[in-house]
């Protein structure tokens, strides 16, 4: 197989830059100051509360916990310990009790349906912290994720400015690794910790190593999935992931409008997003 190993590395230094005058600048322009970041004890969540704390300041940051009854214990404190490196302000707000009603209808069994319910609401939970500390929601999302489709929509996908979006899983190991996390976290199968036991590669039946060099070959050069093959990956393994992408694209674009007047958002009526600023 074809050897990408280096074609995924990345200048962690630069990298480290541009994202944190990202958030700055990004945050300004649109008007805002501080940011808000979802903390789960994950290594993407915990990249972007280092990052955002590094751009704005640990005190224009608030790092919000939101856990459930069938949360892991270890991620709580995981995300404690997040919070305390990076001396950001913060909030815990379990979501059991809210749940609770809504997941009482859905079977035990449905865990898709029972996790899309929490990651939900834990949105509701940010943007509703959002408003009250007058902070941009920051996502959490990376690239991997994106274009598998492996988010829920209006969920996780949910932000104002995404700073991990074009970082590939292994990427943000790597920048992870390079800005100090915790090495509990950095070795911390990854989870979107929405039923006991989940792991993000158990779900996706792959490993993040092994998709990240597919998806580099069929993204970031264009390769067809006959080249991709002819340098070694399986034949199943491509066509599962290029269905995975395409059946998943409207999850990566904004609802799609019904066309009646002249002017019509997302068609005709397009501007720059920094458009007057």
């Amino acid at each position: 197989m074809k050897d990408l190993s280096a074609a995924l590395e990345i200048d962690t230094a630069l990298a480290r830059r541009i994202l944190t005058g990202f958030l700055r600048s990004e945050t300004k322009r649109a008007g805002f100051s501080r940011g808000v970041v979802g903390v789960s004890g994950g290594i993407d969540s915990a990249l972007t509360c280092f990052l955002a704390a590094e751009a704005l300041g640990p005190k224009n940051v608030l790092a919000v916990r939101i856990p459930h009854a069938g949360s892991s214990p270890d991620s709580f404190d995981d995300a404690a310990e997040v919070i305390r490196l990076c001396g950001v302000r913060q909030v815990s707000f379990p979501i059991t009790d809210a749940a609770a009603p809504l997941l009482a209808s859905i079977p035990a069994s449905d865990r898709v349906r029972r996790g899309n319910i929490l990651a939900r609401l834990r949105m509701i939970v940010l943007y509703d912290q959002s408003a009250a500390f007058e902070g941009l929601v920051l996502g959490t999302g990376n690239k991997t994720e994106i274009l598998l489709g492996y988010t829920t929509l209006f969920g996780d996908s949910a932000c104002a400015l995404n700073p991990l979006g074009d970082l590939y899983k292994t990427q943000v190991r790597q920048l992870a690794a390079a800005v100090g996390l915790p090495a509990p976290i950095l070795a911390k199968p990854p989870s979107a910790d929405l039923w006991p036991g989940q792991t993000d590669e158990g779900e996706l039946g792959v490993t993040f190593a092994e998709v990240d060099r597919l998806l580099f070959l069929l993204v970031d050069e264009r390769q067809s999935a006959e080249a991709c093959i002819e340098a070694g990956f399986k034949r199943s393994m491509v066509r599962k992931i290029v269905a995975r992408i395409r059946r998943n694209q409207f999850k990566r674009m904004p609802p799609v409008v019904a066309k009646l007047s002249q002017r019509t958002v997302g068609y005709d009526f397009l501007y720059l997003r920094d458009e007057g600023t």
